[in-house]
């Protein structure tokens, strides 16, 4: 009986492992990928006494202190062993995230993993598995768009480290990064991928202004340049999300009889005017930002993107607005205990 109990056991495990072998082998090589990074960052204590690391960089180093003790004491959010090391990237980039959208309607291609639940993207640690995933989706007629993230959370799972590139951003945007990530490491909604970005961007931009202010001064040069930024920021999302919406429109009044040529074209055209639009808004900083697009236009996916971080800010800003009144760390306190976190 024990026997065929065990044979029974085995004969489910070996089903489950075969059927779910392409998953678990990816997990691996991602835990490799993190593991490596883990395992080669130095303690930012270490880095601080030695003399060749610029000081210059040093003190960027110490302003990430700052911000960290600045979430946890007057943000509420967890406070943890994340970046309190360093990794070098030697100028490299580390991770690429894949993400898909169907061609002719804004619908995301969603991936499927364990604990974190269902999300629209997937990364990589490996440049070329990520071209081989992207071209395979893109055999399979989806938009694809690949990107480098400036950061990550490992939700726990992992001791996250300031990575060097981090150290080129403005004081602002630094800020409003390392708040996002820890944001994520505080709250984090199984399933709710637009839930968690948007409440994560919410926090860090809204956060990263009272750090400013407590740190610099509101006269200061650091709040300024980052006004300036976030100002270009807000108007750049705000038009492609009005051209992603516009483009859900056109794609509702493409005749599906239409060969799909003539649909590429329609679509091409309207991508074009969005892009070709932009230096008609008065940023502050970017100039004539259709440029960057003349080699090649965005996508689907691309403007998936604004969906997941931005299109829902202004739910979280009315309601932090109505009942919060500025304060953060009881708006924290509040989500934490309201949503199940994973």
């Amino acid at each position: 009986m024990k026997r065929k109990f065990l044979l029974a056991v085995l004969v489910v495990v070996s089903g489950l492992l075969i059927w779910n072998w392409s998953l678990l082998v990816y997990g691996v090589e991602q835990g490799i990928g993190q593991l490596k990074i883990v395992w080669y960052a130095r303690p930012v204590a270490e880095v601080m006494h030695d003399p060749e690391f610029p000081d210059s960089l040093k003190s960027r180093l110490l302003l990430i202190e700052d911000i960290r003790k600045f979430a946890i004491d007057s943000l509420g959010l967890k406070d943890t062993k994340n970046y309190k090391t360093i990794y070098d990237q030697k100028g490299q980039e580390l991770m690429w995230v894949v993400t898909a959208s169907e061609p002719f309607e804004l619908k995301p291609k969603l991936w499927h993993f364990p604990v974190i639940g269902t999300v629209p993207y997937k990364g990589y640690f490996n440049k070329e598995k990520a071209k081989i995933e992207r071209d395979k989706l893109e055999k399979e007629g989806w938009d694809v768009s690949v990107r480098n993230p400036g950061g990550w959370s490992t939700l726990g799972w992992f001791t996250d480290p300031i990575l060097s590139g981090m150290l080129n951003r403005s004081e602002g945007d630094l800020a409003s990064l390392i708040i996002h990530e820890m944001v994520h490491s505080t709250l984090w909604v199984k399933d709710s991928v637009d839930f968690n970005e948007n409440l994560a961007t919410f926090i860090g931009d809204t956060a990263a202004y009272d750090f400013l202010i407590y740190k610099f001064g509101k006269e200061s040069k650091e709040y300024t340049t980052y006004l300036d930024e976030d100002r270009d920021y807000r108007k750049f999302s705000k038009h492609m999300l009005l051209g992603a919406t516009s483009l859900d429109s056109l794609y509702k009044v493409i005749p599906s009889s239409d060969p799909l040529e003539t649909k590429k074209k329609r679509k091409e055209d309207f991508i074009r005017k969005i892009v070709t639009s932009l230096d008609t808004i008065g940023f502050f900083l970017a100039k004539e930002p259709s440029k960057k697009y003349s080699k090649r236009l965005p996508n689907n996916a691309f403007f998936l993107a604004f969906r997941h971080y931005q299109s829902r800010l202004y739910i979280f800003k009315e309601e932090f607005d109505k009942n919060f009144k500025g304060d953060i760390k009881s708006y924290v306190n509040y989500l934490s205990t309201k949503y199940p976190v994973i």
